[in-house]
């Protein structure tokens, strides 16, 4: 009888003709599993590609400028817009959330506006980093957003 680990020291998974999947790819996946109502949209522009989709009550927004190791992947979301009432005690709540409750993102400013966002190079990107980085960028602005709105607008 062959055993499963017999199986397994007899095929060399590098030796597999498995498609790699790209990072494109990848993001439409994991895109398409998180969005509601029917709301990505992609756009292929001159620098790579942007997606947009709804999740919970944010809009995600990612970027892929390409798929050479240089190519940057950025994912971000409007979480409040400025100016804010009390900015001095919000950006403080917002750096000591960046030190301890962001894990790889972080809350920052774009365009008047503060954004939770995650961006790293495509070098040696997986799909899995790609899975985490989408989708922690679309809870983490969906649980804080609401709260911060109420607090500060």
């Amino acid at each position: 009888m062959t055993t499963i680990e017999q199986i397994s020291e007899d095929i060399e998974f590098s030796d597999l003709d498995l498609p790699k999947i790209s990072a494109k790819e990848e993001i439409e996946t994991v895109i398409y599993s998180l969005e509601q109502n029917d709301s990505a949209m992609v756009q292929a522009t001159d620098d790579g590609y942007i997606w947009k989709f709804q999740y919970g009550t944010v809009e995600v927004f990612v970027q892929l400028t390409g798929e050479s190791d240089d190519d940057l992947l950025t994912i971000w979301s409007n979480v409040l817009p400025l100016p804010a009432k009390n900015e001095p005690q919000l950006f403080r709540q917002l750096m000591e959330l960046n030190w301890s409750g962001t894990f790889e993102t972080c809350f920052s400013i774009l365009n008047n506006q503060v954004v939770l966002s995650a961006q790293r190079t495509v070098n040696d990107l997986s799909p899995a980093e790609i899975s985490r980085l989408i989708t922690l960028v679309a809870t983490i602005a969906d649980q804080y957003d609401e709260p911060l709105q109420a607090e500060y607008l």
